[in-house]
Order: structure tokens, then sequence, then C-alpha cells
């Protein structure tokens, strides 16, 4: 039993931790508050190889082990939230592409996603159907060697730059909803494909997250994920239990970093003629924070080992998700409350952690639903927990 990177690992998360404390941590209040979009960084994340997280080394990417693929999202959670969605969803369609497309979607598209020179993102939320994957509307209707898609999808990160977009459709009606599911590789060049709006938000900002429109969308029948109808959902759970990976592991960076600014805060600031981090009262919060976040980190960590065994990881990975995300959120509120009038303050990043980490308990499946997740195996005996 090994809790140690290894030597790859560590120096991947060295240059990670670098590249995030000079690119991004500087602008990252100035440019968040402004709306800015944070082309520069994305730029550097280009060159950095971020963009192939997840795609195989034959094509051109990083093929990397889901251990440094959470060291990514950590690093760069910490140091902007927002910024990590830019290469969040790409990352997950690309898995996805990878693990199912056919060797000509393969060759299609993943070489120009390694690089950034086209993004991707994956469209399955709608108005009337998130938790609920299998009561979305969109419908793909067969035409010939098309399928006309129509529906609207939302909360889409990427939208504005996904070349090509999966979208999951139902290709066919029946009981049980699932097996009539399937995902299309949509061009946005497509007439009727269609950005509708921005959509306002708490905080995850940096990245754009709109509502999607197909109105009538012809999409050619070799853009089925996989070329066989029906294994949508199959696909999409797959996808999904990386994507859990990623939002436990940005949960970690955001609770990190409340962390260190508590922490810093706590032995800067002077009260009653000492720091107050000489005080009980602060010292009992940090060190609740401190323990509670290396716990998230090595479930975190733990999911993702698990993944690189190749088994299915829904337990595994909704417990890393469910616990760090809780974690954020309550090293974020208790960052502020150690900062005080400050931590309310938009001159501070607290108030920015403070928004950013309720996302992580939504995202991905709300944490009601991993807990639903992990039950359900546990009681079904596929997994247990114990040696």
């Amino acid at each position: 039993m090994d809790f140690q990177l290894n030597d790859d690992q560590r120096a991947f998360r060295e240059t990670l931790r670098a590249f995030v404390d000079k690119e991004i941590m500087p602008v990252a209040i100035e440019w968040e508050h402004s709306g800015r979009y944070p082309t520069e960084i994305v730029d550097k994340m280009k060159a950095m190889g971020l963009f192939g997280l997840t795609v195989p080394e034959e094509y051109g990417g990083l093929g990397a082990d889901m251990v440094s693929f959470a060291l990514v999202f950590e690093e760069i959670a910490r140091g902007w939230m927002g910024v990590a969605g830019t290469i969040g969803s790409h990352s997950l369609a690309c898995w996805m592409i990878a693990r199912h497309g056919t060797e000509e979607q393969k060759s299609r598209h993943l070489a120009d996603l390694a690089t950034g020179a086209r993004r991707t993102g994956i469209a399955l939320t709608e108005p009337g159907a998130g938790t609920d994957l299998q009561g979305i509307q969109t419908r793909a209707v067969r035409d010939g060697d098309h399928y006309v898609v129509t529906g609207t999808k939302t909360w889409i990160t990427n939208a504005r730059h996904a070349d090509p977009l999966p979208v999951l459709v139902k290709t066919s009606v029946t009981e049980p909803a699932h097996k009539g599911m399937s995902v299309l590789l949509v061009d946005p060049a497509a007439e009727g494909f269609g950005v509708s709006r921005d959509l306002p938000k708490l905080g995850y900002k940096g990245t754009e997250t709109c509502e999607v429109v197909l109105d009538g969308v012809r999409v050619p029948v070799d853009a089925l994920l996989g070329g066989v109808e029906g294994r949508g959902m199959q696909q999409v759970l797959g996808g999904l239990e990386i994507g859990r990976i990623n939002i436990a592991a940005r949960a970690v960076g955001v609770a990190q970093a409340a962390y260190d600014a508590a922490i810093g805060y706590a032995r800067e600031r002077n009260a009653f003629g000492q720091p107050i981090a000489d005080f009980q009262a602060v010292q009992l919060k940090l060190a609740d924070m401190a323990t509670e976040i290396q716990a998230a980190r090595l479930l975190t960590y733990w999911a993702a080992s698990q993944a690189d065994s190749g088994k299915r990881v829904d337990m595994e990975a909704g417990m890393a998700k469910y616990f760090a995300s809780e974690v954020a959120l309550k090293a974020s509120l208790e960052s502020m409350r150690i900062h005080g009038g400050y931590g309310y303050s938009q001159e501070f990043v607290v108030e920015r952690l403070y928004r950013d980490a309720p996302l992580m308990a939504i995202g991905e499946g709300t944490n009601d639903v991993q807990r639903l997740v992990i039950a359900r195996s546990l009681v079904s005996g596929k997994n247990h927990i114990g040696w």
C-alpha cells in the first residue's frame, strides 16, 4: 500500500502548480469579476497538452492515468475553478469518443481535440430533465442517411466552442427508455444548431454555460457514437464516472484554496494583541478543515486509482464526489468565518470560493443521487467496504 505519488505524477503536479501560481492566480480575481474569458490561460493549457488528457497517445494525446487526471483538476481549481471547466467537459467527451467511438470517429476527431485546435463538451441536461436523464425529450428521427434532431439542451459548458458536441438523444421511444437513447456527435455549423443564451450563474465563471437549441438539425448517420443505436445511456454513465472524479478533484482544489487563505490570514491578522491563529477557536476550525481536506484528497485519489485498474467505479467515484464536494462547501464557509468581514469582500479570494463550491455538490449528479448510487451498490452486493 503506497500513499505517495510516483515520480512522474509528482513532476506533473509541480509543473501544474507552477503554471497555476504564475498564470492563473494573479489574474483570477480581476478576470472573474469582470467576466473576462480566460483566452490566454486556455492557450497555455493547449500548449501544455492538457486538452489531450484523456486522448490516447496514438492520437496525439497525453493518455494520462486517472490520478494525473485528478491532479490537473485539483491544481487548476485551486487557482480558479471556472477555468477547470474548459477542459472538464472536453475531457469527458474525449474519453467517450476514445472509449466508444468507431475507428473513423476517433481518426476524425481525436487528434484535433488533443491539441485544443478543436474543443468539445457534452450535452445531456435539458430544461425538464437533469437527474432523470431517461426523461430527455430531444429526439433524433432517422431520415435516410441522416438523423433529424430537435430539442433543447441546457447547462452546456463549451457550447460556443464545441466541435463536435456530443448530444444525448432518443433515437427511438422504448420501454425502458434507456434502450432508445443514443449519442450523436453534432457539427455546430449544421443548419438549425444555435446557442440561444448564456445562463447567469452564482459562480463557475470564466467559462461559458449555455442553452443550446437544435431545430431540425441534420446529423449524418456516421456521427452516431459507436455506430450502434441504443447505447447512449451506457456510454454516458461510463463517462460520468470519470466526470465525478474530475468534480471531486475540483472540490479538493477549492477546499485547499480556502484552507490556504484561512491559515495565511489567521497568521497575519492580529486581535487582542496576538495573531488570531493563536486562539483555540480558530485552531479548531483549521484542524477540522485540514483533516477533512486530506481525507477528501485521499478518497479522490483512491477512486482515480481504482479507475486506472479498468474496473467500474460508480461507487468509488460517487463517494469521492459526494464527500469532497461537501468538504469544499464547509471549508469555503469556515474560511469566510475566519476572515470575518474581509471574507465577504470581493477583494479577497474567499467569496469566490464560497460561490464556486456549491456547483460541485450539484454537477455530474447531485449528492443525493451519489448517496443512492453508493447505497444501491452496497445493498446489491456489487461492492463492499472494508477488507
